[in-house]
């Protein structure tokens, strides 16, 4: 997809889309890769399969956002309002998630990978085989979030709340556990 426009905005690699209002655009496939979307609103835009590789979304608003199968590696979108939005399969390898919003996302088969989470929420997002191998989730609400076969090697966990999260089958080597809350009673662990 070259550039073309939307709603008055040039939408190509790093473009400048600053406070952009783009609710209900349809970016399907669109490369944006690089772009500056901070405090853009793209509220119920179909952002599936689009290039967000190294992109901007600092305090951009992607409540009820299409992402399914995007790439948002590398991307920045610290603060950002992803609740209830659609990430199944989504690449966010790298991606600075800090203190976003993602409450009741789908963000099934997602790939997190080293991905910045921290003070991230969560509550009742489904992160169902979802990969986030070293990721930082330090301090992140994950309060009734759907972790069933996630994969969590080395994540860093501390101070998490896990209250109410499904860990069915979740893969938990080696991860980071320090003052996570988890609601669960005591277990006895014979040394």
């Amino acid at each position: 997809m070259g550039a073309v426009e939307v709603n008055g905005y040039t939408i190509e690699p790093e473009a400048d889309l600053t406070r952009a209002r783009l609710e209900e655009a349809n970016l399907s496939g669109a490369d944006l890769a690089g772009a500056n979307l901070s405090g853009a609103r793209l509220r119920q835009a179909n952002l599936s399969g689009a290039n967000l590789f190294w992109a901007i979304l600092t305090g951009a608003n992607l409540f009820d956002t299409d992402l399914t199968g995007a790439n948002l590696s590398q991307a920045r979108l610290h603060q950002a309002n992803l609740t209830e939005a659609k990430l199944f399969k989504v690449d966010l390898r790298g991606a600075d998630l800090r203190g976003a919003r993602l409450r009741g996302a789908n963000l099934t088969g997602a790939d997190l990978i080293t991905a910045d989470l921290t003070k991230a929420d969560f509550v009742k997002a489904d992160l169902t085989r979802a990969d986030l191998t070293r990721a930082d989730l330090t301090k992140a609400n994950l309060t009734k979030a759907n972790l069933t076969k996630a994969n969590l090697t080395e994540a860093n966990l501390t101070e998490a709340n896990l209250r109410g999260a499904n860990l069915t089958e979740a893969n938990l080597p080696e991860a980071n556990l320090y003052r996570a809350m988890a609601g669960l009673p005591p277990v006895a662990l014979d040394e």
